[in-house]
């Protein structure tokens, strides 16, 4: 799952462009050439390695620190290999979307299409005149899924706020310098989860105001060394004295596995950020490289930290593995550091979901009234997180059912659906249509089944799944 999603021209992210804010699109179109194949960011471009990084930042969330429950959904076994077939596939997708994109960009005399475009014009590409004619319901769609699994990331950052410094708080008192024994004191209980939340909240509609993103950038890098200080130290304490994992089960009950669907594809879901990196790379045509080098990284990460987390805490392993940190100074400051990553992160993730809705009202009022609408919008989009995020204040269950509702649409469904409306006129293969088709049906299996147990998990919560996490569900 990404933490930072990027944008074109059309909601005013220049991020994705080097065409600045002063100028417009048109503007940096100088240079092209029709019938060629040339994206905008070649005059200021990144180097493979830049491009890795962000790749990188881009894919690792907290969607990583949940994956250690997922394998406990899945099983000891089929955990760690799902995740690899998952990872294959959402892999495999992103690669689709480059090549459609590339390919749309030819045949529509166009340098560069984001996400929403690539679907708009993969549609007016298929051989159903109705489709065509309903092409635009292609971005429409795209933005809708961005708009809620965005939201949904502000979610479980609230949930992962206040489930950690909450943790923090109630064992300060017993918090003590020896690390080399996992000792859980008796916390003292304090306020409830949910008034961390809104405790928060002022807090982030503040952070949520900042409009430009060169400054969001700089607390993105502060959020990446936090968390990149915080998963070495993880990684230091779990291969320490693994326990015999002989009684972990190889395979868990099919009910959790929807579960498990969700929080996977919730961490693998950064196909958002995969067209703006690819325009921005110098040599775009080794793009494909990076991508599959970098996410062979982020998929062996997330096994790894999946298993050994696992096995590391068996049965006891909460919605994140930051709650299961002993109690000693060195992992409360892991816990603290990673917040503060996550904190800085809500704004890049409340970004997009921002620049995708703000635009569209503040255009509907009078000149005079736009910021004032605008600073109200964003106001009226944090407290909506946050409700959420009171009303469902189970980390796992918000991991699975965004995972299973949202990210599963733009990482699995779409992207395939897309190479056949796009190619189909030009000779698909029956392989290569059985394969595509294969994948959304898998998508839209684990979209209907992973949605509707996380939602019977959060109405009639078994005991075992509410033990998982520092909060019990809200009906």
């Amino acid at each position: 799952m990404s933490t930072q999603r990027l944008r074109n021209e059309d909601y005013h992210d220049y991020s994705s462009t080097d065409v600045s804010p002063e100028e417009s699109p048109s503007e940096g179109l100088g240079n092209f050439s029709p019938g060629s194949y040339q994206r905008l960011g070649e005059n200021n471009s990144t180097t493979w390695f830049q491009t890795l990084i962000h790749l990188l930042k881009g894919n690792i969330g907290t969607g990583l620190l949940g994956l250690p429950l997922a394998v406990r959904n899945a099983g000891i076994l089929l955990g760690p290999l799902s995740l690899l077939v998952i990872g294959i596939v959402a892999v495999h997708c992103m690669g689709i979307l480059v090549k459609c994109a590339r390919h749309l960009c030819l045949r529509m005399n166009k340098p560069f299409l984001d996400y929403g475009d690539t679907v708009m014009y993969g549609l007016e590409c298929s051989p159903s005149s109705w489709i065509r004619s309903h092409s635009h319901w292609g971005r429409h769609i795209v933005d809708f899924f961005l708009i809620v699994t965005q939201l949904g990331f502000c979610c479980v950052y609230f949930v992962f706020l206040a489930d950690n410094f909450k943790q923090v708080i109630e064992a300060a008192n017993g918090t003590t310098t020896n690390c080399h024994n996992n000792e859980t004191v008796v916390l003292m209980p304090t306020m409830d989860s949910r008034l961390y939340m809104l405790a928060f909240l002022p807090f982030l509609v503040l952070l949520s105001f900042i409009r430009n993103l060169r400054i969001l950038s700089i607390f993105s890098l502060l959020a990446n060394v936090t968390m990149l200080v915080s998963l070495v130290t993880i990684y230091q304490f779990i291969l320490q004295r693994i326990p015999d994992p002989h009684h972990l089960p190889l395979v868990a009950s099919w009910k959790t596995y929807p579960l498990f669907f969700g929080t996977a594809v919730f961490a693998f879901e950064g196909i958002g950020v995969v067209l703006p990196l690819e325009n921005k790379m110098k040599n775009s045509q080794k793009f494909p490289c990076i991508l599959y080098l970098g996410m062979t990284i982020v998929t062996v990460l997330y096994i790894s930290l999946g298993s050994l987390g696992y096995l590391q805490f068996g049965a006891a392993i909460k919605a994140s593995i930051t709650l299961n940190l002993p109690n000693c100074w060195l992992y409360q400051t892991v816990k603290l550091l990673y917040s503060i990553g996550i904190f800085f992160t809500y704004a890049l993730q409340f970004y997009v979901a921002a620049e995708i809705m703000v635009p569209v009202i503040v255009s509907r009022v009078p000149e005079h009234c736009t910021l004032l609408v605008d600073l109200c919008v964003r106001t009226a989009m944090v407290c909506i997180t946050c409700v959420l995020a009171i009303l469902i204040p189970r980390l796992d269950l918000v991991l699975s059912l965004v995972g299973s509702m949202s990210s599963s649409a733009l990482a699995l469904i779409i992207p395939p659906l897309l190479e056949v409306t796009t190619f189909y006129e030009e000779g698909l293969s029956p392989l290569t249509i059985a394969k595509d088709v294969l994948i959304s049906i898998f998508g839209f299996v684990g979209f209907v089944v992973g949605t509707y147990e996380s939602l019977c998990e959060l109405i009639f919560p078994s005991h075992s799944n509410t033990s998982t996490n520092s909060t019990s569900a809200f009906i």
